[in-house]
Protein backbone atom coordinates (compact mmCIF):
# COMPACT_ATOMS: atom_id res chain seq x y z
CA UNK A 1 0.00 0.00 0.00
CA UNK A 2 1.34 3.40 -1.01
CA UNK A 3 2.38 5.64 1.87
CA UNK A 4 1.26 8.69 -0.12
CA UNK A 5 -1.85 8.67 -2.30
CA UNK A 6 -2.23 11.20 -5.11
CA UNK A 7 -5.68 11.89 -6.55
CA UNK A 8 -6.44 14.22 -9.41
CA UNK A 9 -9.86 15.89 -9.58
CA UNK A 10 -9.88 18.08 -12.63
CA UNK A 11 -7.40 20.89 -11.96
CA UNK A 12 -7.13 19.94 -8.26
CA UNK A 13 -4.55 17.56 -6.82
CA UNK A 14 -5.03 15.85 -3.45
CA UNK A 15 -1.97 14.55 -1.62
CA UNK A 16 -2.94 12.20 1.20
CA UNK A 17 -0.43 10.87 3.72
CA UNK A 18 -1.51 7.26 3.96
CA UNK A 19 -0.03 5.79 7.14
CA UNK A 20 -3.00 6.06 9.54
CA UNK A 21 -1.72 3.17 11.65
CA UNK A 22 1.20 5.39 12.73
CA UNK A 23 -0.68 8.70 12.67
CA UNK A 24 0.60 9.49 9.16
CA UNK A 25 4.15 10.08 10.34
CA UNK A 26 6.83 10.50 7.68
CA UNK A 27 9.76 8.17 7.03
CA UNK A 28 12.25 8.37 4.16
CA UNK A 29 10.04 6.54 1.69
CA UNK A 30 7.13 8.84 2.51
CA UNK A 31 9.34 11.92 2.19
CA UNK A 32 10.43 10.87 -1.30
CA UNK A 33 6.81 10.35 -2.32
CA UNK A 34 5.85 13.79 -0.95
CA UNK A 35 8.73 15.47 -2.81
CA UNK A 36 7.95 13.68 -6.07
CA UNK A 37 4.27 14.62 -5.85
CA UNK A 38 5.01 18.30 -5.17
CA UNK A 39 7.52 18.40 -8.00
CA UNK A 40 5.08 16.81 -10.43
CA UNK A 41 2.28 19.14 -9.34
CA UNK A 42 4.50 22.15 -9.95
CA UNK A 43 5.39 21.00 -13.47
CA UNK A 44 1.82 20.09 -14.50
CA UNK A 45 0.28 23.09 -16.25
CA UNK A 46 -3.19 21.62 -15.83
CA UNK A 47 -2.91 21.29 -12.05
CA UNK A 48 -3.83 24.54 -10.30
CA UNK A 49 -4.26 23.83 -6.57
CA UNK A 50 -2.73 21.23 -4.24
CA UNK A 51 -4.63 20.06 -1.15
CA UNK A 52 -2.61 18.18 1.48
CA UNK A 53 -4.31 15.97 4.06
CA UNK A 54 -3.93 12.80 6.11
CA UNK A 55 -5.78 9.50 5.84
CA UNK A 56 -8.50 8.94 8.42
CA UNK A 57 -9.92 11.40 10.93
CA UNK A 58 -7.41 10.86 13.76
CA UNK A 59 -4.30 12.42 12.25
CA UNK A 60 -3.15 14.89 9.63
CA UNK A 61 0.49 14.12 10.35
CA UNK A 62 2.25 13.44 13.65
CA UNK A 63 5.64 14.46 12.24
CA UNK A 64 8.77 12.48 11.54
CA UNK A 65 8.83 8.73 12.04
CA UNK A 66 11.17 8.74 15.04
CA UNK A 67 11.61 4.98 14.83
CA UNK A 68 13.12 5.37 11.36
CA UNK A 69 14.63 8.83 11.61
CA UNK A 70 17.84 7.82 9.84
CA UNK A 71 15.89 7.25 6.62
CA UNK A 72 14.88 10.92 6.67
CA UNK A 73 18.50 12.00 6.55
CA UNK A 74 19.58 9.63 3.77
CA UNK A 75 16.89 9.67 1.07
CA UNK A 76 17.54 10.90 -2.47
CA UNK A 77 15.70 14.24 -2.11
CA UNK A 78 17.03 15.36 1.27
CA UNK A 79 19.52 17.96 0.01
CA UNK A 80 16.96 19.56 -2.27
CA UNK A 81 13.91 19.40 -0.01
CA UNK A 82 14.90 18.86 3.61
CA UNK A 83 14.34 15.65 5.59
CA UNK A 84 10.54 15.38 5.28
CA UNK A 85 10.44 16.11 1.56
CA UNK A 86 8.83 19.54 1.25
CA UNK A 87 10.50 22.38 3.19
CA UNK A 88 12.57 23.86 0.35
CA UNK A 89 10.14 23.20 -2.49
CA UNK A 90 7.72 25.78 -3.90
CA UNK A 91 5.44 24.60 -6.71
CA UNK A 92 4.57 28.21 -7.51
CA UNK A 93 0.85 27.50 -7.08
CA UNK A 94 -1.68 27.58 -4.22
CA UNK A 95 -1.47 24.88 -1.58
CA UNK A 96 -4.02 24.19 1.16
CA UNK A 97 -3.73 21.98 4.25
CA UNK A 98 -6.88 20.10 5.30
CA UNK A 99 -6.02 19.29 8.91
CA UNK A 100 -7.83 16.46 10.63
CA UNK A 101 -6.85 15.32 14.13
CA UNK A 102 -3.22 15.34 15.23
CA UNK A 103 -0.93 17.90 13.61
CA UNK A 104 2.26 17.69 15.62
CA UNK A 105 5.97 18.48 15.19
CA UNK A 106 6.93 17.97 11.53
CA UNK A 107 3.25 17.64 10.70
CA UNK A 108 2.81 21.21 11.89
CA UNK A 109 5.70 22.16 9.61
CA UNK A 110 3.92 20.50 6.68
CA UNK A 111 0.72 22.39 7.46
CA UNK A 112 2.73 25.64 7.72
CA UNK A 113 4.36 24.90 4.36
CA UNK A 114 0.91 25.17 2.79
CA UNK A 115 -0.42 28.63 1.93
CA UNK A 116 -3.25 28.34 4.45
CA UNK A 117 -4.93 25.80 6.67
CA UNK A 118 -8.49 24.52 7.15
CA UNK A 119 -8.85 22.62 10.43
CA UNK A 120 -11.44 20.12 11.57
CA UNK A 121 -12.87 20.73 15.03
CA UNK A 122 -10.87 17.76 16.36
CA UNK A 123 -7.54 19.10 15.10
CA UNK A 124 -4.73 19.53 17.61
CA UNK A 125 -1.37 21.22 17.17
CA UNK A 126 1.87 21.18 19.10
CA UNK A 127 5.65 20.98 19.04
CA UNK A 128 5.57 17.60 20.74
CA UNK A 129 9.05 16.91 19.35
CA UNK A 130 10.32 19.18 22.13
CA UNK A 131 9.88 16.30 24.59
CA UNK A 132 12.61 14.25 22.91
CA UNK A 133 14.98 17.05 21.92
CA UNK A 134 14.16 16.79 18.23
CA UNK A 135 14.70 20.13 16.41
CA UNK A 136 12.61 21.61 13.64
CA UNK A 137 14.45 20.98 10.38
CA UNK A 138 11.63 21.39 7.82
CA UNK A 139 10.89 25.09 7.98
CA UNK A 140 9.20 25.44 11.35
CA UNK A 141 11.62 27.97 12.80
CA UNK A 142 11.01 30.19 9.77
CA UNK A 143 7.37 29.66 8.83
CA UNK A 144 5.74 29.57 12.28
CA UNK A 145 6.84 33.12 13.10
CA UNK A 146 5.75 34.36 9.68
CA UNK A 147 2.29 32.90 10.27
CA UNK A 148 1.58 33.51 13.97
CA UNK A 149 4.18 36.10 14.96
CA UNK A 150 7.40 35.65 16.88
CA UNK A 151 5.87 35.52 20.38
CA UNK A 152 3.34 32.85 19.49
CA UNK A 153 5.95 30.89 17.54
CA UNK A 154 8.38 30.86 20.45
CA UNK A 155 5.55 29.95 22.83
CA UNK A 156 4.79 26.92 20.67
CA UNK A 157 8.33 25.74 19.97
CA UNK A 158 9.80 26.36 23.42
CA UNK A 159 6.98 25.02 25.61
CA UNK A 160 5.78 22.18 23.39
CA UNK A 161 2.25 23.20 24.39
CA UNK A 162 -0.60 21.24 22.81
CA UNK A 163 -3.43 23.45 21.51
CA UNK A 164 -6.84 22.77 20.01
CA UNK A 165 -8.28 24.07 16.76
CA UNK A 166 -9.92 27.11 18.32
CA UNK A 167 -6.68 28.27 19.94
CA UNK A 168 -4.93 27.72 16.61
CA UNK A 169 -7.61 29.83 14.93
CA UNK A 170 -7.17 32.62 17.46
CA UNK A 171 -3.41 32.60 16.82
CA UNK A 172 -3.86 32.68 13.06
CA UNK A 173 -2.26 29.28 12.61
CA UNK A 174 -5.44 28.11 10.88
CA UNK A 175 -7.88 30.20 8.89
CA UNK A 176 -11.13 28.25 9.35
CA UNK A 177 -12.44 25.58 11.71
CA UNK A 178 -15.11 23.23 10.37
CA UNK A 179 -16.91 20.19 11.84
CA UNK A 180 -14.88 17.02 12.34
CA UNK A 181 -14.62 15.12 9.09
CA UNK A 182 -15.27 18.15 6.88
CA UNK A 183 -11.83 19.75 6.55
CA UNK A 184 -11.05 18.10 3.22
CA UNK A 185 -14.43 18.95 1.71
CA UNK A 186 -14.07 22.59 2.74
CA UNK A 187 -10.50 22.79 1.46
CA UNK A 188 -11.60 21.33 -1.87
CA UNK A 189 -14.48 23.79 -2.13
CA UNK A 190 -12.05 26.68 -1.68
CA UNK A 191 -9.57 25.03 -4.05
CA UNK A 192 -12.26 24.84 -6.74
CA UNK A 193 -12.89 28.56 -6.34
CA UNK A 194 -9.19 29.33 -6.64
CA UNK A 195 -8.79 27.05 -9.66
CA UNK A 196 -11.69 28.77 -11.43
CA UNK A 197 -10.04 32.20 -11.26
CA UNK A 198 -7.67 33.45 -13.98
CA UNK A 199 -4.45 31.76 -12.89
CA UNK A 200 -1.73 34.20 -13.97
CA UNK A 201 -2.76 36.81 -11.41
CA UNK A 202 -3.25 34.20 -8.67
CA UNK A 203 0.28 32.90 -9.17
CA UNK A 204 1.78 36.38 -9.40
CA UNK A 205 0.02 37.70 -6.29
CA UNK A 206 1.00 34.59 -4.36
CA UNK A 207 4.63 34.88 -5.45
CA UNK A 208 4.85 38.56 -4.51
CA UNK A 209 3.24 37.96 -1.12
CA UNK A 210 5.71 35.19 -0.27
CA UNK A 211 8.79 36.88 -1.73
CA UNK A 212 8.45 40.19 0.08
CA UNK A 213 8.10 39.09 3.71
CA UNK A 214 10.55 41.11 5.79
CA UNK A 215 11.32 43.64 3.06
CA UNK A 216 10.71 47.35 3.51
CA UNK A 217 7.49 48.67 1.98
CA UNK A 218 9.30 50.40 -0.92
CA UNK A 219 11.27 47.24 -1.73
CA UNK A 220 8.14 45.14 -1.47
CA UNK A 221 6.25 47.47 -3.79
CA UNK A 222 9.03 47.15 -6.36
CA UNK A 223 8.77 43.35 -6.22
CA UNK A 224 4.99 43.56 -6.52
CA UNK A 225 5.25 45.81 -9.57
CA UNK A 226 7.72 43.52 -11.30
CA UNK A 227 5.77 40.36 -10.50
CA UNK A 228 2.11 41.36 -10.65
CA UNK A 229 1.79 44.24 -13.13
CA UNK A 230 2.68 42.06 -16.17
CA UNK A 231 -0.36 39.86 -15.47
CA UNK A 232 -2.60 42.85 -16.22
CA UNK A 233 -1.88 42.08 -19.88
CA UNK A 234 -2.80 38.40 -19.58
CA UNK A 235 -5.65 37.28 -21.88
CA UNK A 236 -7.52 35.81 -18.91
CA UNK A 237 -7.72 39.26 -17.33
CA UNK A 238 -9.09 40.72 -20.56
CA UNK A 239 -11.72 38.01 -20.61
CA UNK A 240 -12.54 38.69 -16.97
CA UNK A 241 -13.06 42.38 -17.65
CA UNK A 242 -15.37 41.49 -20.50
CA UNK A 243 -17.43 39.38 -18.08
CA UNK A 244 -17.52 42.30 -15.64
CA UNK A 245 -18.73 44.71 -18.30
CA UNK A 246 -21.46 42.26 -19.27
CA UNK A 247 -22.74 42.23 -15.69
CA UNK A 248 -21.17 39.02 -14.41
CA UNK A 249 -20.89 39.20 -10.59
CA UNK A 250 -19.96 35.74 -9.20
CA UNK A 251 -20.69 35.19 -5.51
CA UNK A 252 -17.51 35.43 -3.44
CA UNK A 253 -16.69 32.59 -1.04
CA UNK A 254 -17.40 33.30 2.62
CA UNK A 255 -15.62 31.84 5.65
CA UNK A 256 -17.06 28.65 7.08
CA UNK A 257 -18.97 29.03 10.32
CA UNK A 258 -16.58 28.46 13.20
CA UNK A 259 -17.24 25.23 15.05
CA UNK A 260 -16.20 24.71 18.65
CA UNK A 261 -14.95 21.33 19.78
CA UNK A 262 -17.58 19.78 22.09
CA UNK A 263 -16.48 19.15 25.65
CA UNK A 264 -15.90 15.51 26.56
Amino acid sequence: MSKVVIERRGSLTILTLNRPEVHNCVDGETAVAIASAIDEFGRDAGAHVLVVTGAGTRSFCSGADLKNVQTLMQHSWVDRTGPMGFARLDPGKPTIAAVNGYCFAGGMELAAWCDFRIAAANAEFGALNRRWGVPFTDGGTQRFARIVGQGNALYLVETGVRIDAQRALAMGLVQEVVPTGEALARALALAERIAAYPQASVYADRAATLATFGLSLPDGLRVEAGTCVPTAYDPEMAAGLQRFVSGDRPEAPRPATDVRTPRA
